[in-house]
């Protein structure tokens, strides 16, 4: 699954267009480098997002097409900065 499309069914980030919006401006690192929209995400892969001076950073631990709002949490584990 792309990256961008990740964040939204994952509830990270309520729109796709602003998920590829924060890709564009490097705001969004997979495993430490810069990610493009594009990239293909997998179970493992450690996700940090910049919300201004705060830092959001998530393990994947499921990759779904389609999740229910109240499940949407699980499909990642917050992780401490």
């Amino acid at each position: 699954m792309r990256l961008d499309k990740y964040l939204k069914v994952s509830r990270l980030i309520k729109r796709r267009t602003v998920a590829n919006e924060a890709c564009d401006n490097d705001r969004v690192t997979v495993n430490g480098r810069p990610a493009k929209a594009s990239y293909e995400v997998k179970e493992g892969d450690v996700i940090a997002i910049q919300f201004g001076a705060r830092t959001l950073k998530v393990e994947v631990l499921q990759v779904a097409e389609t999740v229910r709002k109240d499940d949407a949490a699980a499909l990642y584990r917050e992780l401490p900065n």
